[in-house]
Order: C-alpha cells, then sequence, then structure tokens
C-alpha cells in the first residue's frame, strides 16, 4: 500500500563531480561477505527533518552529493557479472561512473512530521512511498544504481531516505556515507551559478581516504569468488519474486538511559556478572519479552540472530573507512521453555558468549567455507520451524549528527526493504545515551507485547 497522492518533481542522475574517466576503469572485487546478500533487499533509512528555510535546498542536496561520490566514487558503479569457464559465475563492482539516483517528490495528503513520527503504530504505508527502488535485489545492481535518494517534502518537513545495495556497503559504510554527505552540505553554500563554494573547506578534511582493497583476504579466500550458477541462472534468479510475506506491523520501542541501566544491573546481578554489556541486556529482555508474547509450544525452538560487526575483530583490523561489508551472522539457539524459565539475565549471558566467540580465526574460517560452498540467502526466506528473532544495524551509528545546514534530524526510520517477522533494527535514541528498536511483528505479537504491562513498563514511549 502506497500513497496515492505523492508527486515526483524531478528525477536526476548524479555523477561524481571531478573524477576522470580512466579512474572509473578499477575493478573493486566483491567478497564472501558481499556475494552472499546478492538475493537480498538492499539497506533502506531515511531520515526526517524539520523543512528548511532555504528553497534552494534541493539543489544544494545534489550538488553537495556530487560531491561527495567523488569520495564514495564506488557508489556511482554498476555491479559487473562474469561467466567463467567451468559454467560458474562471478562478479565485481565496476566503478564506471554511471550515477546514482535522485528524486524530487512531494506528498499533497497533508502528511506531516508527526504523521512519521507516530510511534505506536509506524505508518509503513505511508513510509514505503518515501523510499526509492522499492522491491529490487542487490543482484540488480548489475543494471540498476548502487545508490537512490528520495528527498521527499512533507507539509512541515522533509524526509531524506537512501536506498543502498547490501552487496557493496554494510552499515558502517553506509552511514559513513550519510555522515559525510551531511558534513559537505553543511559546509556548502549556493553560490550565482547554482553551484557549491566551500569556503575554508577541503573534502580531504571530512574523512579519512576510504579503504577499498582486499589484502585481508591473501591466503584466505581467492578472489574472484566463483559461484555454481551459470549467466542464465543468476539472471533466473533475477526475475524471482521473494515469498509473500504474511501482514507485518511495524513499532518503535525506545529505551532511555535509566531503564537501560536498570536492565543491565538486573541481567549482570542475575547472572553474577560484570560483563553483560547494555545492549546485550537489551537483547536478552527483547528476546524474552517477544518469545513470552508469541505463546509458544515449550519445545519450539527459538533463535537469535544478531548482525555483528567484525571491523575491530578480524586481524589485521579493518578500519571504519573500508567500503565493503564487514559482519557476520551470530546465532543463540535454545527453546522457549527454556528461555522462559532461565530469564533475560540469561539470555543476555547466552548472547555475550556467542559475540565473545566471533574471533578473527572464526571469521576467516567461515570466509574460506562460504568460497568453497557459496550460499546464497534469499529475500523474504522464511524457516517455517524455527521462531526467529534478528537484529540489525547498531547503536553506535551516527544517526542524529547528521546536519546537512538546516539542524538536527528528528527521526530515523527503515524502508520496506528486508521486512520480517521478528525482525529489530536498533539505532541510537536523538537523547544521549539512549536506544530506539524499530519493530517488525505479526499484529498479534505487536498487540500482545502492547498488552505486555510487565514490558511496557520498560519502555518510554
Amino acid at each position: 500500500m502506497t500513497l496515492k497522492n505523492i508527486r515526483i518533481i524531478s528525477t536526476a542522475t548524479i555523477l561524481p563531480r571531478n573524477h576522470h574517466q580512466n579512474e572509473f576503469a578499477q575493478r573493486m572485487e566483491l567478497t564472501p561477505w558481499d556475494l552472499q546478500l546478492l538475493l537480498v533487499n538492499p539497506t533502506q533509512r531515511g531520515l526526517l527533518f524539520h523543512k528548511p528555510n532555504n528553497s534552494g535546498f534541493i539543489q544544494h542536496l545534489e550538488a553537495t552529493l556530487s560531491k561527495t561520490l567523488d569520495i564514495f566514487y564506488p557508489l556511482a558503479g554498476r555491479l559487473s557479472l562474469i561467466q567463467n569457464d567451468d559454467n560458474t559465475s562471478s562478479f565485481f563492482l565496476h566503478c564506471n561512473g554511471e550515477g546514482v539516483d535522485f528524486v524530487h517528490a512531494v506528498v499533497d495528503d497533508g502528511i506531516t512530521v508527526t504523521d512519521i513520527l507516530n510511534p505506536l503504530n509506524v505508518p509503513h504505508h505511508i513510509l514505503h512511498s518515501l523510499f526509492p527502488l522499492n522491491g529490487i535485489l542487490n543482484l540488480h545492481g548489475i543494471s540498476k544504481p548502487l545508490l537512490a535518494v528520495q528527498v521527499t517534502e512533507l507539509e512541515d518537513g522533509i524526509f531524506i531516505a537512501c536506498t543502498m545495495n547490501h552487496s557493496v556497503a554494510d552499515g558502517t559504510s553506509f552511514w559513513n556515507f550519510f555522515n559525510t554527505w551531511s558534513q559537505i552540505s553543511r559546509a556548502g553554500v549556493d553560490d550565482d551559478d547554482d553551484d557549491v563554494v566551500f569556503k575554508q573547506f577541503e573534502v580531504s578534511q571530512v574523512t579519512p581516504p576510504l579503504v577499498f582493497d582486499r589484502q585481508f583476504l591473501e591466503g584466505v579466500v581467492e578472489l574472484p569468488v566463483r559461484i555454481p550458477f551459470s549467466n542464465d541462472q543468476i539472471r533466473t534468479l533475477m526475475v524471482m519474486r521473494s515469498t509473500d510475506q504474511p501482514a507485518l506491523e511495524h513499532r518503535m520501542f525506545h529505551f532511555s538511559k535509566e531503564r537501560i541501566a536498570e536492565l543491565k544491573a538486573k541481567a549482570n546481578a542475575e547472572m553474577g556478572s560484570d560483563k553483560i554489556s547494555s545492549l546485550q541486556a537489551l537483547l536478552g529482555h527483547l528476546w524474552v519479552s517477544v518469545t513470552r508474547n508469541r505463546n509458544l509450544n515449550a519445545d519450539q525452538e527459538v533463535v537469535y540472530m544478531i548482525m555483528l560487526g567484525l571491523r575491530n575483530r578480524i586481524e589485521p583490523k579493518l578500519p571504519e573507512q573500508y567500503l565493503g561489508n564487514c559482519a557476520t551472522a551470530g546465532v543463540v539457539k535454545t527453546t522457549a521453555g527454556e528461555l522462559l524459565k532461565k530469564g533475560s539475565g540469561w539470555a543476555a549471558s547466552q548472547i555475550n558468549k556467542m559475540i565473545a566467540s566471533q574471533t578473527s580465526a572464526e571469521a576467516k574460517k567461515r570466509l574460506e567455507g562460504w568460497a568453497k560452498n557459496p550460499i546464497l540467502v534469499s529475500a523474504g526466506q522464511v524457516i517455517e520451524t524455527v521462531k526467529v528473532v534478528f537484529t540489525g544495524s547498531s547503536h553506535r551509528f551516527d544517526v542524529y549528527g547528521n546536519d546537512f545546514g538546516w539542524g538536527r534530524p528528528i527521526a530515523v526510520r527503515t524502508g520496506p526493504g528486508n521486512a520480517s517477522d521478528g525482525k529489530l533494527t536498533v539505532f541510537a535514541g536523538a537523547e544521549e545515551g539512549t536506544i530506539d528498536f524499530e519493530a517488525c511483528f505479526l499484529p498479534e505479537t505487536t498487540q500482545a507485547m502492547a498488552d505486555d504491562a510487565e514490558f511496557m513498563k520498560t519502555v518510554d514511549v
């Protein structure tokens, strides 16, 4: 369901400003971390702002995006598919400078900032229309942009939404791009030629140079990785539709600094420990609460899957400026009965142990294993026999520092991509020390959690 009265004012292809064509000949190899995401949807995040006073903000955003692409020029490229002589396929990122999409839209339905902020029932029928490139797979980066931006004017605000190919960039790379763009925008002012002037400002001052090389894989994985599908099979996968998902609801859960401290203290006290972190305590609390409100049989297997960043774990360490994916899925398994009996402190301790087990050796072992036996995870893939809770993103990403020159964001929201029952997307809250989760559940689970006094007393709406 989408908005009926959303008007597309303009569409443009934004190119990097200063790179020469010979620099676009660079071939960037894709790692197993990148390739395993080919059949899922791109990353979609959007920021809500009060409306700028400057009437030329669209032209300003286009110009500063072009400047940002001088740094993030691989995002202006496309994926390339090659057929190997053994009937396998390989992919690489071709930095050919074809550009990114920029859409300017206006909503005529009288939609306001307040409509987007509703925490009790996030209006995804509205939000879906505010994101570009809905419904595609990362694999479609062969022919479609790796990055698309949509800026939508609401009655009293604007929504800046980015859809970024997840086979090219993980959450760290996504927010590194967003942070850089907002810094460049904040530093620039429009002149008479509708260009952008940067006073006493160099783009190199915004961020250290990006890191593109894959030397850390030497001796672990031979690139390019060969995927056991022919070109024809790959192109067949491109037209396959995702598994139909049941109707899902989205809701924001906000945890204050004080509540988080209480949950952390409680979890550590229950386990006689001081090792459980604030986030781990929150995740354990949420896992128990979701499981309780799903009303499962005691012997039902339940799984918590958490995306873990590996930049600081793998040796040699990868810098924040590494462009690509550097994350793995960590898994904790038990039964509903055991989880509810042992409680949130125990759940948090199991998550703590799982995270501690993610060593550099383990990460490289997984990379090597995947390269030998590539498995592509499908968008909308449903595990019928297991009830999963999945957490992606990070509360460490700088969301609310993205001031484009007219003030901090009011809120962050996700797009429709990769929605599934039990998905919890974590963000830093607007106030320092707070944490927000955008939760995606079946309607009956959402209602049960709203009626759960034990859970709701820990949430600050």
